[in-house]
């Protein structure tokens, strides 16, 4: 299994290595099974909170860009025609439409740069860490992103040292595995401090991403010799929360989506109705 990484991670190999040293593999196994259906259960539901938005989203902009660079032009025709005085709503219209004709290609280059720089930059761990603590400050979408790593890191947690692993090598593999870089930081202060005789709690408590409500828990399983079940309860809790905040998400997400794509719309509509009104009343 450790010769093909790309289908088996650190967090299998190792606990697969426990099973087989403790004579539980069965039992590693059913653990993994239902890890893997709660990570994948937990990104679907993010996933499927997105979709909807996105599309909105998708749609808007492409009805704005058919509006803005098919059905403008030939107003302004009709305009420059009548020799009208514009009003300052059609002349930005016209100036975003004239643009976007005439430099599409410009545009276009820019996104692609913007994409570009920002892939070059997260490959960098200093880039990785500074966008992922972006992402968690983030309105409401910064939230449900903190809530499903904690929840990520308090399952593979207590499912590694539920199987045996060794709480150094477990938090290692948590560091890799975290998908947020905020979090892997986290596991590295919390490995010097175990290796050091110290408790996890303790460097976890001085780490806002880490709520005050997960440090005692933590702390409590310690204590009582139940970490492990202690960080599957946390991972629970978490697990509610996503469902929770991705519900939230959705129904703060669709009106005003709706709402913003209706002001976008509205906007272009009335700066080439005006011009219109003017023609009307100059006929009459």
């Amino acid at each position: 299994m450790a010769k093909h990484p790309r289908t088996f991670s650190k967090l299998y190999i190792n606990m697969i290595k426990a099973g087989e040293a403790g004579g539980v593999l069965e039992v590693v196994l059913a653990r993994l099974a239902e890890f893997s259906e709660k990570e994948q259960a937990v990104r679907a539901k993010v996933r499927g909170a997105m979709i909807y938005p996105a599309l909105v989203t998708l749609v808007g902009l492409g009805v704005v860009l058919f509006l803005t660079i098919a059905i403008i032009p030939t107003f302004v025709g009709m305009f420059t025609e009548a020799g009208l005085i514009l009003p300052l709503p059609t002349r930005i219209m016209m100036g975003i439409s004239d643009f976007l004709r005439g430099l599409w290609w410009l545009v276009l280059l820019a996104i692609l740069a913007l994409i570009t720089i920002y892939r070059m930059w997260v490959r960098k761990e200093r880039g990785r860490y500074q966008a992922d603590r972006i992402k968690l400050r983030l309105p409401i979408l910064g939230e449900l992103i903190r809530k499903s790593g904690l929840s990520r890191f308090a399952r593979t947690l207590g499912t590694l040292i539920t199987s045996g692993v060794p709480i150094l090598q477990a938090l290692l593999i948590v560091r890799d595995t975290a998908g947020n870089e905020v979090i892997s930081r986290a596991m590295v202060a919390v490995h010097n401090s175990i290796r050091e005789g110290e408790s996890i709690a303790g460097p976890l408590g001085k780490n806002p991403v880490f709520p005050p409500m997960v440090v005692h828990m933590i702390a409590v399983g310690e204590e009582t010799g139940a970490l492990d079940s202690m960080l599957i309860k946390v991972s629970d809790v978490y697990d509610r929360e996503v469902d929770t905040t991705v519900a939230a998400l959705t129904s703060v997400l669709e009106p005003v989506l709706i709402l913003g794509m209706g002001v976008v719309v509205g906007f272009i509509v009335v700066s080439m109705y005006l011009p219109i009104f003017q023609m009307s009343a100059i006929v009459e």
